[in-house]
């Protein structure tokens, strides 16, 4: 799909395309102010659900009596915010260290964990075509961590 909406948009705006795709809609339109402004709060949003789990793992250590006060959990959660803001701004490439992160381990969790579970929960249950494209989605999401891994790496500057 980002390939075909590539692709249109090459087609739509031809050699004038900017690099940040909002920056090629018209500023005039209502449409294209929402749509710049969905593509502003998206990671935000992304980032507090992800952040969520750990905070909860952290209230989980605290005594009883603290574990359901809001001002502990928003305190909890501001300086979790602030220290990954820190290391964020102090440590050297933490962009590509982020893209090495993301390039392996989402591979992992989103194609290659759930086909591999499949095929073991269903040992023998599964049919030759689930098992052939189930094998050829683990290799997929191998072929492409791989290539994100050697990605990130040469992005390193020396």
């Amino acid at each position: 799909m980002y390939t075909a909406v590539g692709v249109y948009g090459y087609l739509m705006f031809g050699d004038s395309v900017k690099s940040q795709f909002t920056l090629n809609m018209p500023t005039h339109y209502v449409s294209s102010k929402i749509a710049a402004w969905t593509v502003v709060v998206a990671p935000v949003t992304k980032f507090a659900l992800t952040l969520t789990p750990i905070a909860y793992g952290i209230e989980e250590l605290l005594p009883p009596a603290q574990q359901n006060s809001y001002v502990v959990s928003m305190m909890i959660r501001t300086t979790l915010m602030i220290l990954i803001l820190l290391v964020a701004l102090t440590l050297p490439y933490f962009g590509v260290v982020m893209a090495l992160t993301g390039s392996v381990l989402e591979m992992l969790v989103s194609i290659i964990f759930p086909c591999a579970c499949y095929l073991r929960l269903l040992h023998g249950h599964t049919t030759t075509t689930e098992i052939t494209l189930c094998s050829l989605m683990i290799l997929l999401g191998l072929v492409c961590a791989i290539v994100g891994t050697y990605t990130s790496l040469t992005s390193i500057p020396s």
